[in-house]
């Protein structure tokens, strides 16, 4: 007699089960235990997720050339907050010491985008500003990249606003106003706290907001700066996914009237923060600055964001998708195997109360699976990530929290799903049309989102609204509204939020759950 018969026969007895939700809970937990396939092939999925994640980290080498020596990226440049960000742009500045602040005119703000080439061989340069394109004045709290910093600007599409500490965006009040406008632009310090301002005459303000920086030296930082990112271009790729590319592009800000107000000393100096230098000792896309009496022109290339490019903390988690293949198989076998035996009557007559009976089981699968996949995806995120790393990957950093919510709502993704192939196996009672039907809602929808089959508008669609949402959870690196780039499935960017994603998977799992209670109620087994 099989194991599965065995306990089936032992719950057989007159009212067994029946002392509530709880005995029937270890009742599943004791049927799972006791076959020897199902705790082998959930105890495998668990080690092949880590083993393929830590294989995919081992395969990913990396190395950023020093002249004709390879050596390994330097790692990301963090911000205040932690986050890899850029810190690129020329700046106009000198120390202020204490209280004060800046008030200037823009008086107009123009750029060049380099365009693919119409003619082999020749640049095509156009005149143009790419929609995060910036200039203004900033307090920053020294030269050193990646330092504290807040700054009031005119962006090419996006009207004036107020950054700092890279993360952090809001936008101006006044509004209406092109960019070929004057724009006034004033920005203040008082101890931590500092405030920007616009105007469209130079008398009447307008605050934009405030911004406090905690641990703000004494000296800082005053002037204008320039910078602007690259021109993102996104094409279909052969195969229907998208391929993106940036170019050269770069800003310049014209600015009179001036006014500092504080300790200030010394005269203006020019830097180009972040310009980077060849082996040859050339600088690369070099920004520059002009003075004639009280007017100012700046010109600057890069950006001053959060950086969403690079590997990413999620990637050891790659071999996620085979190790949930087989919680899906262990999961409908966990129900169909009772019906194949012809032991499912044995099961209900043993807890009449059929919900009860299958949120039992549902709520016992949920948990074995949870408790298999937690330790798998801390191990595979931890020492996957090491490798990487070790490897000469520049991988983004991201918090605590973030590690700690990649790891748990993985776990949770496993559980859900085994939860959802349950549910269905249930409802079609046959082992084969139930993995294959799981997998096709769960599994396929994310493989074809996120490699080169689908556009981007059809990838995203599957992410929303197939089970496949709940894959989101593993997404470490946020979309930026201030940050122009290519937010696809094919570059790790889901549609929804992590926990916005679970609950599709959830809900799906609700609903199959509960129509398979329905059967269950309305047809003998």
């Amino acid at each position: 007699m099989s194991a599965i018969s065995r306990r089936s026969s032992h719950h057989a007895e007159p009212g067994a089960g029946r002392g509530g939700f709880g005995r029937s809970l270890r009742a599943e937990w004791t049927k799972f235990r006791t076959v020897r396939g199902w705790v082998v092939a959930l105890t495998a999925a668990a080690l092949v997720t880590v083993l393929l994640g830590l294989l995919s980290a081992s395969s990913g080498h990396a190395s950023c050339g020093a002249g004709p020596v390879e050596v390994a990226c330097p790692p990301p440049l963090v911000g205040p907050g932690g986050e890899a960000v850029d810190d690129k742009f020329y700046f106009v500045h000198r120390p202020l010491v204490g209280d004060g602040g800046i008030t200037v005119r823009l008086t107009s703000m123009t750029g060049q985008i380099r365009k693919p080439d119409v003619t082999p061989g020749r640049r095509n340069v156009v005149p143009g500003l790419v929609p995060w394109a910036k200039a203004g004045v900033m307090i920053k709290e020294s030269t050193r990249q990646g330092s504290a910093y807040a700054a009031v600007m005119m962006t090419g599409e996006h009207g004036v606003r107020m950054q700092h500490d890279f993360t952090h965006d809001v936008a101006g009040r006044a509004g209406g106003v092109s960019r070929q406008s004057p724009r006034w632009l004033r920005l203040t310090r008082s101890g931590d706290t500092l405030t920007g301002y616009e105007s469209v005459d130079g008398t009447d303000w307008t605050r934009i907001g405030t911004a406090t920086l905690a641990g703000l030296p004494q000296t800082v930082q005053i002037g204008l700066f320039a910078t602007s990112p690259g021109d993102l271009t996104v094409t279909q790729g052969d195969l229907g996914g998208s391929v993106a590319a940036a170019r050269f592009t770069e800003a310049t800000g014209e600015f009179d009237q001036v006014k500092l107000e504080g300790s200030t000393s010394g005269a203006w100096r020019d830097d180009d923060i972040g310009v980077t230098v060849g082996p040859d000792g050339v600088e690369h896309h070099p920004g520059r600055a002009g003075q004639s009496g009280g007017t100012f022109s700046v010109t600057g290339v890069g950006d001053i964001a959060p950086t969403i490019e690079g590997p990413t903390a999620e990637r050891p988690l790659s071999g996620a998708l085979t190790g949930l293949i087989l919680v899906i198989v262990v999961a409908v076998m966990f129900v169909t195997a009772e019906y194949r035996h012809g032991l499912i009557r044995v099961t209900l007559l043993a807890g009449p109360r059929r919900g009860r009976t299958l949120a039992a089981k549902a709520l016992a699968l949920g948990l074995v699976t949870f408790a298999a996949a937690l330790p798998a995806g801390a191990i595979t995120f931890t020492v996957g990530g090491r490798i990487l790393r070790g490897n000469g990957n520049a991988v983004l950093p991201v918090s605590l929290f973030t590690q700690v919510r990649i790891v748990v709502g993985m776990a949770a993704l496993f559980a859900l799903a085994a939860v959802l192939a349950l549910a269905l196996g249930a409802l079609l009672r046959r082992s084969v049309a139930a993995v294959v039907t799981a997998i096709a809602v769960i599994v396929v929808p994310h493989v074809l989102a996120t490699t080169s089959v689908l556009p981007d508008s059809a990838a995203q669609w599957l992410l929303r609204l197939t089970p496949a949402a709940g894959f989101a959870t593993q997404q470490s690196v946020p979309q930026y509204a201030h940050v122009l780039g290519h937010y696809a499935p094919i570059a790790g960017f889901y549609p929804l939020p992590p926990w916005a994603g679970l609950a599709v998977l959830a809900g799906y799992t609700a609903l199959a759950l509960g129509l398979a209670v329905l059967r269950l109620r309305r047809r003998d087994a």
